[in-house]
C-alpha cells in the first residue's frame, strides 16, 4: 500500500510540474504613436505627452509634409532634419523602437490641392525642382535615421481622385524618383505609400467600393502598405465595419500591412460641410472592434498619430478648419485626462508581440 501511494503521490507532482499558465494573448502588429501634443508649441507639454506614451509602445512613427518653407528659404535639409529630428529618435532608439518615417509631398489636410506652403510660394509638387526638393528631404531622412520602413506617399488613392492630374502625376513621379534614389543608396528601409480605405470602400463621397489595385500599378516598388481609415467618416458605430475592411485591399497578394493613421473620434464633429455623432464610448468600442480588423489582415503595426487631443483654441491662424474632424483621436484629452479608449489600448498593448516572419 505504501508503494502505491508514493507512487500516486509521484504522478500527482509529475503533472503538476508539467502545468503551465495559460499563455498570454499574442498580437501580430507592434504599436506606437506619432510625437504629438494637445498644443504644437508647448515644450514642456510635449514632452510630458511623450513620457505618458512611450511606455505603452515599441514602435513610433514620424509622419510629416516636406518642410517646403525651411528648404525654400535655402535651409540645409540636414540642418532641418537635425533640429527637429535627431534627439527624438535617439530617444526612440534607447527605447528599441522599431522606427517607420513617413514622408507627405502633398497636402495633409486638402487632398485636393499642394501643400499650403507651396500654395504661398506659387509653387507646385508638378514642378520638377519642387520634386528635387522633396526627394533630397527623403534621402536625408533616410540616411540620418535608418528608419526599419519608409513612406514616400500618403493616401495616394485619395489624391489620385481628388487633386488636379498635374498634381498626382507630380507626386507619382516624385514618389517613383525618390524610391530609385533609396534603392540606389541601399537603404534598409522597407518602402511603402499608404492607402486610404474609407475612399477605397466608397465611404467618403456615398459610391461603390473600388479598392486599390491601381495603386500597386502606379508604385511597384511597394514592400509594404501603408492604411489611412477614419470610419466614423462612413459608419455610425464600429460594430458596423466589416471583419474584412482591411484584408479586402490586399486580397491575392502577400504583402505586410500596418496603419499608418487613423482612430475614432470621441466627440461628436460638426464642420461646415458635415456632421459626426459619437463619445468616448464608441470610441473605447472601435479600439475593441479594431483588433479583429488587425486579426484578419496580419497588420505588422499600429499607430495612432495623437495621442492626445489637439486643443482648437491655440491653433495658428493658417491651419484649415477640417483639423476639427481629426481633433478629438487621442487616448487623451487636451487637459491629459485619459479617456476609456486609453484602457482599451493598453489592454491590447499587454498581449504578447509575435512578429510576423
Amino acid at each position: 500500500m505504501a508503494n502505491i501511494l508514493r507512487s500516486c503521490l509521484f504522478l500527482v507532482l509529475l503533472l503538476a510540474g508539467c502545468a503551465t499558465e495559460p499563455e498570454k494573448p499574442t498580437r501580430t502588429y507592434r504599436m506606437g504613436m506619432q510625437h504629438s501634443a494637445p498644443r504644437f508649441d508647448d515644450h514642456e507639454l510635449a514632452i510630458q505627452t511623450l513620457l505618458l506614451w512611450t511606455p505603452r509602445a515599441d514602435a513610433a512613427i514620424i509622419s510629416t509634409e516636406v518642410p517646403w518653407e525651411e528648404l525654400l528659404a535655402g535651409m540645409s535639409p540636414v540642418t532641418y532634419a537635425n533640429d527637429n529630428y535627431k534627439d527624438l529618435v535617439q530617444y526612440y532608439r534607447t527605447n528599441n523602437f522599431e522606427l517607420w518615417i513617413y514622408i507627405d509631398p502633398q497636402n495633409g489636410l486638402d487632398r485636393t490641392s499642394d501643400a499650403l506652403e507651396l500654395q504661398h510660394a506659387g509653387k507646385s509638387i508638378a514642378d520638377s525642382d519642387m520634386q528635387h526638393l522633396y526627394r533630397r528631404f527623403v534621402v536625408v531622412m533616410d540616411s540620418l535615421f535608418q528608419p526599419e520602413h519608409f513612406g514616400l506617399a500618403l493616401e495616394t488613392n485619395l489624391i489620385r481622385d481628388a487633386a488636379p492630374p498635374a498634381i498626382y502625376g507630380g507626386v507619382k513621379q516624385a514618389v517613383q524618383d525618390a524610391a530609385n534614389d533609396l534603392q540606389t543608396a541601399n537603404s534598409r528601409a522597407k518602402l511603402s505609400v499608404s492607402v486610404q480605405v474609407d475612399h477605397a470602400w466608397g465611404k467618403l463621397v456615398g459610391g461603390a467600393y473600388t479598392g486599390v489595385a491601381k495603386d500597386f500599378i502606379d508604385f511597384p516598388f511597394i514592400e509594404e502598405l501603408g492604411l489611412s481609415s477614419y470610419p466614423y467618416f462612413g459608419f455610425e458605430t464600429p460594430d458596423e465595419i466589416p471583419i474584412n475592411y482591411y484584408s479586402k485591399l490586399v486580397e491575392g497578394k502577400n504583402i505586410p500591412v500596418f496603419i499608418a493613421e487613423g482612430g475614432w473620434t470621441s466627440q461628436s464633429v460638426t464642420t461646415p460641410d458635415r456632421s459626426f455623432v459619437s463619445s468616448p464610448d464608441l470610441q473605447e468600442k472601435y479600439f475593441r472592434h479594431h483588433k479583429k480588423l488587425l486579426d484578419e489582415v496580419n497588420a505588422i503595426a499600429l499607430f495612432q498619430l495623437t495621442f492626445t487631443d489637439i486643443d482648437l483654441d491655440h491653433l495658428a491662424d493658417d491651419v484649415p478648419e477640417s483639423i476639427g474632424y481629426f481633433a478629438f483621436l487621442g487616448l487623451l484629452d487636451k487637459e491629459l485626462n485619459s479617456k476609456p479608449a486609453l484602457q482599451a489600448w493598453d489592454a491590447l498593448f499587454k498581449h504578447r508581440l509575435k512578429e510576423n516572419k
